[in-house]
């Protein structure tokens, strides 16, 4: 298969996906094979939230509505234009995703059908039934797929290279079965924001979205801020008040009443606005319902600090000028090229043949 029916068929998989980017599941003409995918699709939606109680429709369609939005033919060209991608590719890689967030493995499964190898992919039990739905839509669109993609619950065998996903713990396991092969091994990773205090609200209702998307659970979603000395929070507190409805979700709100509860019996002062605790905190990785800050004096200076500490953040959220930044609100919409850890997936996968 040619790298342009490739793009063509992914690009038509961005416009089925785009469908489902609101409540309203608007049905459009002239997506192929709607009739036969477009209901299952809505159900399919609907089912996971009882599979996975993290997976409401409305971070579901985000996600949806994000890779509809990269799955551009003009995105997909950009982005393999920056590479030397020809046809004889053919390796067997396996993929180990996580489950944290919906869809979250979908670049590395992006990744190697689009550099023209094959995927041997092991899913998370918390998110396994959207991928290969939209496995099987890209099947239908383009039937050469259909060798080369497998999903398998079993154990990983005859493969070239492996890209697994996980903690830090599952990291060292990763290491030690997967050492002697090809790797990208994905570890811990949390983002940050960086407040100068003269953030518009606009900027800080976008903020909240980095904040609160996914519940928090991704490793593009802030959970820490680094703010001035005498910073006001006042601002802060009104603009995400937008947010406020998350705490009606029980199982978030399981985790704010936790977490509030621990952190009161240990007399940790809490800044608390009824559906988030802001706690005093040098380290990145906050729990549920908790977002870490931190005063900073010096801008310079905190950025040779963050330099020091690259390897445990994904992406660091301001207006500020600093390596690594994505603006307010963007957080969780990367680009194609937007690699996880900063390492190109696509590369990797094509110095494979070399």
């Amino acid at each position: 298969m040619q790298l342009l029916n490739r793009i063509q068929a992914f690009t038509k998989l961005g416009r089925f996906m785009s469908q489902f980017s609101d409540n309203n599941y608007l049905k459009k003409e002239n997506i192929p094979y709607n009739n036969l995918y477009f209901n299952k699709m809505v159900e399919l939606i609907k089912q996971s939230k009882s599979h996975n109680g993290w997976f409401n429709e409305s971070n579901i369609q985000f996600a949806l509505k994000s890779w509809g939005e990269c799955l551009t033919e003009n995105n997909l060209q950009k982005w393999t234009a920056q590479y030397n991608i020809d046809n004889s590719t053919n390796k067997e890689i396996a993929i180990i995703l996580a489950g944290n967030i919906p869809l979250v493995g979908f670049h590395d499964f992006l990744s190697v059908l689009i550099s023209g190898n094959n995927v041997i992919a092991k899913l998370s039990s918390n998110d396994n039934l959207l991928l290969p739905f939209l496995a099987n839509y890209l099947i239908e669109l383009e039937p050469v797929f259909e060798d080369k993609i497998n999903f398998t619950s079993e154990q990983l065998v005859n493969f070239d290279a492996v890209i697994a996903t996980g903690s830090n713990n599952t990291a060292r396991y990763f290491d030690y079965y997967f050492g002697k092969y090809p790797n990208i091994i994905r570890k811990n990773r949390n983002s940050i924001a960086i407040l100068s205090g003269k953030e518009t609200e606009h900027e800080l209702i976008a903020l909240a979205d980095d904040i609160f998307r996914y519940y928090g659970l991704g490793c593009r979603n802030v959970s820490k801020i680094y703010i001035p000395e005498g910073y006001n929070f006042e601002t802060f507190f009104k603009a995400i008040f937008c947010w406020k409805e998350i705490i009606n979700d029980h199982k978030y709100i399981n985790n704010y009443d936790y977490n509030k509860a621990v952190y009161l019996m240990s007399n940790i002062n809490l800044l608390d606005n009824e559906f988030l605790l802001l706690k005093e905190d040098i380290n990145f990785s906050s729990p549920i319902s908790v977002l870490f800050y931190e005063y900073y004096e010096n801008f310079s200076d905190l950025k040779k600090t963050l330099e020091l500490e690259k390897e445990n953040i994904q992406c660091i959220v301001s207006s500020m000028e600093i390596n690594q930044k994505v603006n307010f609100g963007d957080s969780q919409s990367p680009n194609l090229w937007d690699y996880a850890d900063d390492v190109d997936t696509l590369d990797f996968l094509l110095n494979l043949a070399n």
